[in-house]
């Protein structure tokens, strides 16, 4: 597959990934949009907000990349990226749901017409590393799925994982060496294989297949667990070899901090 095909594929997954969550907002009142989600201080309009901050800044990365150098200056002034994050998700927070939902559908589509336009090998600033614009989608499409989650959560609803979470399970593992070195461990010298059973019940697998370390169970567990929206407690993963248990602990697929992560789920049932 092309790079240009590469992309546009990348940007349709984003788009449908992006309509499933707008079908689980879109019918809510105020007060459901106000519905406390597992992540602290933050309701369902925290969690779009949020989502739309992050593409109207991806946007100006990839139309005007000196004024994003000029944003993330002012933005290194103003506290630390939680600080930010936290604050101006409040902001968006506040605004009436239905201007919030009309301005993330606008920004997410003038995000992707700005992505699909570009040259597939140019290098956009970002927070990390500059990205290219089908990364760039990558990580937009693993978070919108993972405060995705946060929003299924809060409401009670169960979604049917897609072959879209292939993206955020190559990005896990991708970014497997940046994970060990954002918790000060060292990294493995060798790759891992990992082997997950995909929505479909084929298999995905990533690395060597005759590696000594090796992560085994369900795709979606393992994008739960790398986007810390589930304790490995209570995943299905399993892991053979020591630095493949070790990195069970520490796979992240977004840039930031880790933050605390979920709790394992209490205990149901028993009793004496």
């Amino acid at each position: 597959m092309g790079p240009r095909q590469l992309l546009d594929d990348l940007l349709g997954d984003l788009d449908a990934e992006s309509a499933d969550l707008d079908a689980l907002v879109a019918g809510l009142d105020e007060h459901g949009w106000r519905t406390p989600t597992q992540a602290p201080g933050w309701t369902v309009a925290h969690q779009v907000a949020h989502l739309a901050w992050t593409d109207d800044v991806a946007l100006l990365a990839a139309t005007h990349p000196d004024a994003f150098a000029a944003r993330l200056r002012d933005l290194a002034g103003d506290g630390d990226l939680t600080t930010v994050v936290d604050r101006t998700a409040d902001v968006g927070a506040q605004r009436p749901a239905v201007d919030l939902l009309a301005g993330w559908r606008a920004g997410r589509a003038a995000l992707a017409d700005a992505l699909r336009a570009l040259p597939p090998d140019v290098r956009l600033p970002w927070f990390g590393p500059p990205m290219a614009p089908a990364s760039m989608a990558t990580a937009r499409l693993m978070e919108t799925w993972a405060h995705g989650q946060d929003v299924a959560d809060a409401l009670g609803a169960v979604r049917a994982p897609t072959a879209r979470l292939r993206h955020v399970a190559r990005l896990a593992v991708r970014t497997r060496d940046f994970a060990f070195g954002l918790h000060g461990r060292p990294v493995p010298a060798a790759d891992f294989r990992v082997e997950l059973t995909a929505p479909d019940g084929g298999t995905w697998a990533f690395g060597p297949p005759d590696a000594a370390q090796r992560v085994t169970g369900p795709a979606l567990d393992l994008c739960l667990l790398a986007v810390r929206r589930r304790h490995r407690a209570d995943t299905a993963l399993v892991a053979a070899g020591a630095d493949a248990d070790a990195w069970l602990d520490v796979v992240q697929a977004f840039a930031g901090p880790p933050g605390p992560g979920r709790a394992p789920a209490p205990v149901r049932g028993g009793g004496t």
